[in-house]
């Protein structure tokens, strides 16, 4: 039987907790939990965190569907991590993968061009064209517009969040989640990238507002 009074908190009153398929023993993610967050857990059955980005209770499933149902809870003989062993109702990661550690979405051998904008417009486009088992490109293609859009909704909630913590290292990293989400809308709504270009050329040399001046 866990004993939550033996636990060692870090100072901001975290402990890791690494999630693992209580089946197949594969590691799914690395969130934290709070002493709250903990009780939770093991007083309803399922899993909840502590978001470090967004400072709240976070129950897995809430509002995906993709409950974690806890099996055991352990700690490491230093009683500063946990294992929490789940039978989960959907994919473990945010990014609709089976877990957070399954291979990168964009792999360099299958595209090393992908990290110019070209490069990665252009593999999105092959994605959609002949599907790859377990792509996340794939997987948002095939949910559609809304999925898309909400996604891009989320990510620029975390690129606002991490900015106004004045975290470079975070802020760079949502950008780019960001970033990858906008090209998939732009694949998915056939705006190309000259389109976009094209676009950004036109207001190159207009200082002023003018979608404020037309909405005047």
């Amino acid at each position: 039987m866990l004993d939550i009074s033996e636990l060692k908190f870090d100072e901001k009153g975290l402990i890791p907790a690494i999630v693992v398929d209580a089946d197949s023993k594969k590691v799914l993610t690395l969130a934290y939990m709070n002493r709250e967050s903990l009780e939770i857990s093991l007083e309803r059955g399922l899993t909840c965190f502590w978001s470090r980005s967004r400072q709240t209770l976070w129950l897995k499933g809430e509002t995906s569907g993709n409950y974690q149902h806890i099996v055991s809870v352990t700690a490491d003989c230093d009683r500063d991590a946990l294992v929490v062993e789940v039978r989960k109702d959907g994919p473990a990661c945010h990014l609709g993968t089976d877990s957070c550690f399954t291979a990168p979405v964009f792999e360099a051998q299958d595209a090393p061009e992908a990290f110019t904008y070209e490069g990665l417009y252009g593999l999105l486009e092959e994605r959609r064209a002949h599907p790859k088992e377990g792509s996340y490109t794939n997987y948002l293609f095939d949910k559609g517009l809304d999925k898309i859009l909400k996604k891009i909704g989320e990510e620029s909630t975390e690129v606002i969040i991490a900015a106004k913590a004045q975290d470079k290292r975070e802020t760079v990293y949502e950008l780019a989640d960001l970033a990858y989400h906008a090209m998939v809308l732009m694949v998915e709504s056939g705006i190309s990238l000259d389109e976009l270009k094209t676009e950004l050329a036109s207001r190159h040399v207009i200082d002023k507002k003018v979608k404020q001046e037309k909405m005047v």
